[in-house]
């Protein structure tokens, strides 16, 4: 089973190429859009574009475009009424042939601040108003594992377009935490009623590493989900009432592994916790505390790499 991304959440695996999506509308401060992906054996050149429409012959507000050759680089413009204004360079190449890669698009005031495998690149400064950009393309010599636009959310000129499964879901309402550190602490607005979803991107870097969703008033934890990268096992489990509970470890496939990348996504059911992870349903983790408003914090700690977490 697919998840199903929550309103203010686009969510793309394994998308042909080129590929292209409207933003749900439109890009605005505080939001970002993550890209991980590889390089075929033949590669070239591949380009990312914000552009104001869908055509090829559209104004693009920014133009990111990584050029291998004996003079590798990474270039940046725009493009308005079919002229291209002034180019920007880094002589730098951190998208690596053999390698996954992360580019993480951060909206600010006044740029784009650009991320290469979570580490500042580079900064772009705006040449276009935000509310006119309102696609993101990727072409060229590029295979994209995961396309996510974080923040979209409801309430914005234009309004957005929701599947019937998406209209019982609760919106993903505040910006995303992008880069955070680690250990790393949010509130959960409201808690986790049925119907809410957290999600988490990042990458293991050692042995093991903790995500919890609790209760800030008395600590107790809802839900504990462990993996243990050198014991190859997912652990869940609860802690309620000063005591641990039972753990839980089944699962068909762990997809979890040190250096890969991976998005957990938590949804809470009627009766359970609805885990899935890379955009697959993995398994669910019946309730054990019931006043589910009162879990309120996202805490995630431990030998991981977070790109961004959204609530």
């Amino acid at each position: 089973m697919a998840c199903v991304p929550a309103p203010g959440y686009q969510s793309a695996y394994n998308p042909p190429i080129p590929y292209t999506t409207i933003i749900a509308g439109g890009l605005r401060q505080a939001m970002a859009v993550f890209i991980q992906a590889t390089l075929p054996s033949d590669h070239k050149r591949f380009t990312v574009n914000f552009s104001t429409a869908e055509g090829e012959d559209s104004d693009i507000a920014l133009h990111m475009n990584a050029r291998y050759d004996n003079r590798d680089r990474v270039v940046f413009n725009s493009r308005q009424s079919g002229q291209w204004k002034e180019e920007e360079m880094k002589k730098d190449m951190p998208f690596k042939a053999g390698k996954v890669f992360s580019m993480l698009f951060e909206i600010t005031r006044n740029n784009y601040l650009v991320a290469a495998n979570g580490n500042r690149f580079f900064e772009f400064a705006h040449r276009f108003p935000l509310d006119q950009v309102r696609w993101v393309s990727v072409s060229g010599d590029i295979i994209v594992q995961h396309l996510a636009i974080l923040g979209c959310g409801p309430g914005v000129k234009g309004g957005l377009v929701l599947s019937a499964l998406q209209t019982e879901l609760i919106p993903v309402m505040g910006p995303p935490a992008v880069l955070p550190t680690v250990p790393f602490r949010a509130n959960i607005n409201g808690g986790m009623v049925p119907h809410r979803s957290v999600i988490v991107k990042g990458i293991p870097n050692g042995k093991s590493f903790v995500v919890n969703l609790k209760s800030g008033m008395t600590n107790d934890i809802a839900f504990h989900f462990n993996p243990r990268l050198n014991k190859g096992t997912l652990v869940r489990n609860s802690f309620v009432n000063g005591s641990w509970g039972q753990e839980e470890t089944k699962v068909a496939k762990n997809p979890i592994k040190e250096g890969d990348y991976f998005e957990l996504s938590i949804r809470a059911g009627q009766k359970a916790f609805k885990i899935f992870l890379n955009g697959s349903h993995q398994f669910d983790f019946e309730y054990r505390m019931f006043n589910l408003a009162q879990v309120d914090t996202l805490e995630a700690e431990g030998n991981v790499q977070l790109f961004y977490a959204l609530i």
